[in-house]
């Protein structure tokens, strides 16, 4: 794979301008997602339509298009001569990064019980977007991101480790609740209850949230942020009309719980 990156960037500082410019075409897709959010809402689940393409199955369309954000970054890592990943910030900043696609592309697609199709433009551009970040945040940090020995006890690095693992376990732990709102045999919509669904309609979305913005902090580069920054303006979008959703579908919906931050929006 050294010989592929080679043929694509021979000088070595061509591979990292390339990284660079990357994260920043990526804060420039999440400001052009963002405007485009404010009239269409992401075609998924109860939102799919068939405008967007033909359906595919749920767990299919996870599984594939979050494995690459895992295959890619293991291919780099143990296929390519990678010069910082004998440094314990890089290394734990890249065993965060695994830690989420471990679980988001081989056990939480196995986990879906029913889920509503994926319309296939979703599933591309998701598939595209895993490929695309997984490179970006992997290649940097196994090759190029430098941090002295002691930014493991750096402030940043420290509440960014806190956040991004309190952010992890929100994620699963709503996914769990999400999964489990139906008994068997039983259909239709549910409000979910427990966990940070006490607080936010949004609580899986949360956490992601929370947990890209730990990685963002603790990384503390362009790359880390452009990805917490995009998935900000996608996740957020989701809460917020999923709230709206909610409000409208049951009477009873639970008046004081918010959108996605806790007693603020």
């Amino acid at each position: 794979m050294d010989a592929v990156l080679a043929r694509l960037f021979p000088p070595e500082g061509d591979e990292l301008h390339v990284l660079n410019c990357m994260a920043y075409l990526m804060l420039f897709m999440a400001a052009g997602t963002f405007v485009t959010l404010l009239f269409e809402n992401v075609p998924y689940g109860r939102y799919a339509s068939s405008k967007y393409g033909f359906p595919v199955n749920a767990k299919f369309a996870w599984f594939v298009q979050e494995l690459p954000a895992f295959l890619l970054p293991v291919c780099l890592v143990v296929r390519t001569s990678c010069a910082r990943t004998s440094a314990r910030p890089n290394q734990l900043l890249i065993a965060m990064y695994f830690c989420h696609y471990i679980h988001r592309s081989l056990i939480y697609p196995f986990l879906i019980r029913g889920g509503k199709p994926t319309p296939f433009a979703s599933f591309a551009l998701a598939f595209i977007f895993c490929i695309y970040n997984g490179y970006m945040q992997i290649r940097y940090l196994s090759h190029y991101a430098e941090y002295p020995e002691s930014w493991v006890t750096h402030p940043c690095f420290i509440i960014g480790s806190v956040l991004w693992f309190a952010g992890w376990l929100t994620n699963v732990h709503s996914d769990h609740i999400l999964r489990n709102l139906r008994k068997p045999g039983e259909t239709g919509y549910k409000i979910p209850k427990g966990g940070m669904f006490e607080y936010v309609s949004g609580a899986n979305f949360f956490g992601e949230i929370t947990e890209w913005t730990g990685f963002a902090l603790a990384g503390h580069s362009v790359h880390s942020s452009a990805f917490a920054i995009f998935t900000t303006v996608v996740l957020a979008s989701r809460a917020i009309t999923h709230h709206k959703w909610y409000l409208a579908k049951f009477e009873d919906y639970p008046k004081s719980r918010k959108a996605l931050i806790p007693f603020l929006f």
